[in-house]
């Protein structure tokens, strides 16, 4: 009995044994590992300019900023106006800004009594390429609090009012097509303990506060020069002349294109006034033929032939041709 029984322990010890490995077999068919499922996902952004204007750009100077009180604030806020100001102009009108130094003269040798004379950098920039000067001038930046009258903790309306000009003169007139002042009004509501602080004391405590009033009041003026610089002619010049070949100073960055026919112009004359003594102004000179576009070369120079007409120069002036 004993070994019947030991037999029969044995017996079903084994097939305990077998079923197991059963049922892990079943639950397991295949030891390696099963192989990852990745899916690859790829998106490209060009950020690049695509330089394929449109339309023709004018080409701007935006002289350095000036300010009626440039001993109360930091240079460098009217310089990240100015910064802020020329990137906006760019993107929200399409125009070329030429950089400083294309300007015969330092820019500060044309101060005077506080401002740019802005006619005579016109009179001697004639030649230089660009359409019109525009200058940016900080007037004022005040501080005002309005408080409750009870206690020491009080509700605050902060009113922080800046004060800029802009002025545009056309480079070929010399007559200024844009004069305006502009106040910008901000209110701010706080709940604070009151503390009487003058206007120079709170922007020398919060300098970046002031750089954002005076960029912010300055880009507000972007849809008015947009509407401004309408009214000036687009140009270029005749940069060399090489046998039949004419080398102009605007080409595909400011839009110019293959195939374009372009009007040359030669320099008005200014008109004197002998009885009043006084320069009335320059009159357009006349029309001497038409070009067309053949080439590039360079940055943005543009090639071309004699279309029309005779007697072409260098420095002449290049405009659009309607027939």
């Amino acid at each position: 009995m004993i070994r019947g029984t030991m037999k029969t322990k044995l017996i079903l010890a084994a097939s305990l044994l077998i079923l197991q490995s059963c049922i892990m077999t079943a639950k397991s068919p295949n030891t390696e590992p099963e192989p990852l499922q990745i899916r690859k996902s790829i998106k490209d952004v060009d950020y690049r300019v695509k330089n394929e204007p449109s339309e023709l750009k004018k080409r701007v100077l935006v002289l350095p900023f000036l300010d009626k009180n440039e001993s109360a604030r930091p240079t460098d806020a009217r310089e990240q106006a100015r910064t802020a100001f020329i990137d906006d102009l760019i993107r929200s009108t399409g125009v070329i800004v030429i950089p400083l130094d294309q300007l015969k003269v330092a820019p500060e040798k044309y101060i005077k009594n506080g401002e740019y004379d802005l006619k005579k950098i016109a009179q001697e920039s004639q030649k230089q390429g660009f359409t019109s000067i525009l200058e940016g001038q900080i007037i004022d930046v005040k501080l005002k609090n309005a408080a409750d009258q009870i206690g020491l903790v009080r509700n605050i309306s902060t009113i922080y009012e800046v004060i800029v000009r802009m002025r545009i003169v056309n480079v070929r007139t010399e007559s200024e097509v844009f004069n305006t002042v502009k106040t910008v009004t901000l209110e701010e509501d706080n709940k604070r303990v009151v503390e009487r602080v003058a206007n120079d004391q709170f922007f020398v405590r919060n300098p970046e506060l002031l750089k954002i009033l005076i960029k912010d009041a300055f880009l507000d003026f972007t849809p008015q020069i947009q509407d401004a610089l309408i009214d000036i002619t687009w140009e270029g010049r005749i940069a060399a002349i090489r046998g039949e070949k004419i080398y102009l100073n605007v080409g595909k960055i400011s839009g110019v294109q293959i195939g374009d026919i372009l009007k040359v112009v030669e320099d008005g004359s200014e008109i004197y006034d002998p009885e009043i003594g006084y320069h009335l102004g320059r009159i357009r000179g006349r029309t001497k033929g038409t070009l067309e576009i053949v080439s590039y070369f360079g940055q943005d120079g543009a090639v071309a032939v004699m279309h029309s007409g005779a007697n072409f120069k260098e420095s002449d002036r290049v405009e659009t041709y309607q027939k």
